[in-house]
């Protein structure tokens, strides 16, 4: 996508959306990307999950834009009900549960943290002993996350498992963590 705002009026950008013209995808994105984004990051307030709802969204308008009626209202409302719709449903859906779940052990130590001015050494704490008590696949997985810094998805790629399996260990390493809490 080029630096330049395209602005098309909304029959040419109907037109052009339906004809699957590049036009079409460029101007949709410059004319209302800022205006979806912030409706669903209204739902949503994780910056980064937003911006994937918000590129599901866009994906989402552009595949079915031949169900768009004009006669039905204007295409901006349409696109607020397929933002809004793809934002609920992404945070009711599974992954994004469990997504929230696993940052609450990051936001419980910030927290503490902060509350206690206390600089991050886990092998002070003892955290790091009771990790290695864990499944050995999850103290894996914990250890490249927490001690080595690494993102779920560099894990996936490190350990050759489906990102899934790197959540789902996570998780379980975490709630066996804080039994010892």
């Amino acid at each position: 996508m080029s630096d330049k705002k395209i602005v098309l009026p909304e029959h040419e950008l109907i037109e052009a959306l339906q004809l699957k013209k590049q036009q079409g995808v460029e101007a949709l994105y410059s004319m209302y990307s800022g205006s979806l984004l912030g409706i669903i990051s209204r739902i949503i307030t994780n910056t980064e999950i937003a911006e994937d709802v918000l590129q599901e969204t866009l994906v989402k308008i552009w595949n079915s834009i031949s169900q768009y009626s004009n006669t039905k209202g204007r295409l901006f409302t349409w696109m607020v009900h397929i933002a809004r719709n793809m934002a609920i449903d992404k945070v009711l859906s599974k992954d994004y549960r469990n997504h929230a779940k696993n940052q609450d052990l990051d936001k419980l130590v910030n927290t503490y943290d902060t509350q206690q001015n206390v600089t991050n050494k886990p092998e002070h704490l003892g955290i790091k002993e009771l990790v290695t008590k864990l499944k050995p696949d999850q103290n894996k997985i914990v250890d490249l996350i927490y001690f080595k810094g690494y993102t779920h998805v560099e894990v996936a790629e490190e350990l050759s498992i489906p990102l899934g399996t790197v959540k789902t260990r996570l998780r379980m390493g975490i709630i066996e963590l804080r039994k010892y809490f």
